[in-house]
């Protein structure tokens, strides 16, 4: 589903270079679901966003799908991002003026789908995460937790086969972070493929597979009834 080699990142100034991801090598399979963790400045978000095809990358080979990302213009990244990628924020992104039946559309008007086919979508993906009965209610009326639960809802309508995850729990309680998890635990079931940042090691060890960025390189470690292999290592150009 998703390749990386040798993926490097640099930013560069007038003064300063930065390297934010170095060697980096990461093979995602279709129906995976994948916790990164690491430290402030590891390199996560950078990961994630070349991931999304929202930022390039400076070296290396990403495919995704079996699709040369770096091969592609800008307006051909758009369309397969659109196509294939659905991304769950931290801050959930909802519009307040909108009330939720209209924030989970409006990715999907922006893509030509016709109106019957968006109201299915709609009502499928509300049905979906338990929040149907509330259709009408504005972002504002709602918890955080049931605030991100629509907007998981409006990365669904998309009907991506990859979701992109940034903490998407790092604004609720433990409770609501739990049900989030489990709602996302549900989706990967039904054959999405997730990857998620989190900063929460019980969220972190409920994922099958957990890696780890470390100065910009891979830690894998693979995880066994909810505990991490003792021989996990950073991979350099493996």
């Amino acid at each position: 589903m998703l390749t990386m080699n040798n993926i490097g990142k640099i930013y560069q100034t007038e003064m300063v270079q930065t390297h934010a991801l170095r060697d980096f090598n990461l093979q995602v399979n279709e129906g995976e679901f994948i916790a990164v963790t690491g430290p402030s400045g590891s390199g996560k978000t950078t990961f994630l966003n070349i991931a999304g095809m929202l930022e390039p990358f400076s070296t290396g080979q990403y495919l995704l799908d079996g699709v040369d990302v770096g091969k592609l213009n800008d307006n051909q990244r758009a369309d397969l991002r659109n196509q294939k990628i659905g991304f769950i924020f931290q801050g959930f992104n909802l519009i307040p003026d909108l009330n939720l039946y209209e924030n989970v559309e409006v990715p999907l008007r922006y893509r030509g789908i016709k109106a019957s086919e968006r109201k299915r979508r709609i009502e499928q993906c509300l049905e979906q995460v338990g929040l149907a009965s509330r259709a009408k209610h504005l972002p504002q009326q709602l918890s955080g937790g049931q605030q991100q639960r629509v907007a998981i809802a409006r990365a669904l309508a998309g009907e991506p086969r990859f979701l992109l995850a940034d903490e998407p729990t790092g604004n609720l309680d433990s409770l609501m972070a739990r049900q989030v998890m489990e709602l996302l635990e549900q989706i990967n079931r039904d054959g999405a493929t997730i990857v998620m940042v989190t900063h929460d090691a019980e969220l972190a060890r409920r994922a099958p597979r957990n890696i780890q960025v470390v100065d910009g390189k891979l830690a894998d470690f693979t995880l066994y009834q909810g505990a991490p292999t003792a021989n996990a290592h950073v991979l350099e150009g493996v």
